[in-house]
């Protein structure tokens, strides 16, 4: 069986990551001046195997002129800290557009599509740091590094201010501003291998200061956000952009983290249909946009790019939801070319 096209991240795969390949590239071209420590598809000098494992990728880029290339939507293995030291950028988060500003830090989760340019990358110093905290999905429990020196009840309040705000952008404070220039600092003058002391220590200074910033911010939380309803909701939005898969009930049930029943329950909630019914009006309405804008595609190829298994059933379904055939459907989409 082809392997799922996971839309929320499992605990041992990682599907979505940013592989940061046009970074790379600028950086090899010297369009942008780059130093990062990383591990895995990130770029950068690689960190120590086994020291602060949690510990994804910490880095700088200096971008001295507006660029010619931008990031794509991505998501991380674990929660990003960013911070504009100088310049501004376009940051986008789950569709909506910010505009950074010197002194601005940035806080995504996991599961969160977001990228930095608009669509390109303008002249910024930026920094930031991925930490991997175990979860994939909104419903997951946060599982922090064991060598933050947090107390659990403050480590506890802080997952409750990630999980259950949806405010990416925040202007940093003093103290913030201090722990990312120290880590940039470190970055710029010591190698990965002789520094896990003193990055465990700024590591810790930022989490409390940020865990510091966000109390007194007072913000209003919704713990709604961190539901099971939660992942399947984003799950369901999702859905549209992997209908070519051959999905089952259990499959889907999986990206969730979920039974079959609870997942089918929640679903039945949202949308007001069971699972294989949505799952079946998603393909339907992508076969729809597809008709409508690909007259190159056969009907068999629109049929098989929507997942649906023949053209004839594809057929039969389409005519009993719009009322006509889709070859019927996609005459009233193409126009005589003018003489």
């Amino acid at each position: 069986m082809a392997e799922l096209p996971v839309i929320f991240q499992d605990k041992d795969k990682v599907y979505y990551a940013d592989t940061c390949e046009r970074l790379k590239q600028a950086a090899k071209q010297n369009e942008i001046y780059l130093r990062a420590w990383s591990r895995g598809s990130y770029p950068g000098e690689r960190l120590p195997r086994k020291s602060l494992t949690e510990v994804r990728s910490i880095g700088i880029w200096d971008a001295a002129h507006n660029q010619s290339w931008g990031l794509d939507l991505h998501c991380n293995e674990g929660i990003e800290l960013t911070y504009l030291a100088r310049g501004k950028a376009a940051f986008e988060v789950d569709g909506r557009t910010w505009i950074l500003r010197k002194g601005h830090v940035t806080i995504t989760r996991p599961w969160q599509f977001h990228r930095v340019g608009n669509p390109n990358v303008t002249a910024s110093r930026l920094y930031w740091l991925i930490l991997d905290v175990n979860v994939r999905r909104p419903n997951q429990s946060w599982r922090w590094p064991e060598w933050l020196i947090c107390s659990q009840d403050d480590l506890n309040q802080l997952t409750r201010l990630l999980r259950h705000n949806e405010q990416p952008v925040w202007p940093a404070d003093g103290e913030i501003t201090r722990c990312f220039a120290k880590l940039a600092d470190l970055l710029e003058h010591r190698q990965p291998n002789e520094s896990e002391t003193k990055l465990k220590l700024y590591i810790n200074e930022l989490i409390i200061a940020v865990m510091e910033m966000l109390q007194r911010k007072q913000i209003p939380l919704d713990a709604h956000l961190s539901t099971s309803q939660r992942a399947v909701e984003m799950f369901l939005t999702a859905l549209s952009e992997h209908v070519d898969h051959d999905w089952n009930l259990n499959g889907m049930a999986d990206q969730c983290g979920l039974s079959r029943s609870q997942f089918s329950t929640y679903c039945k909630q949202i949308t007001n249909m069971t699972p294989i019914e949505y799952l079946t009006h998603c393909r339907l309405e992508v076969a729809a946009k597809l008709l409508q804008e690909h007259p190159e595609m056969s009907i068999t190829e629109v049929a098989f790019a929507c997942g649906f298994n023949s053209s004839q059933y594809f057929a039969t379904i389409f005519q009993f939801r719009n009322g006509c055939s889709p070859s019927d459907f996609r005459s009233q989409y193409t126009y005589p070319e003018a003489i």
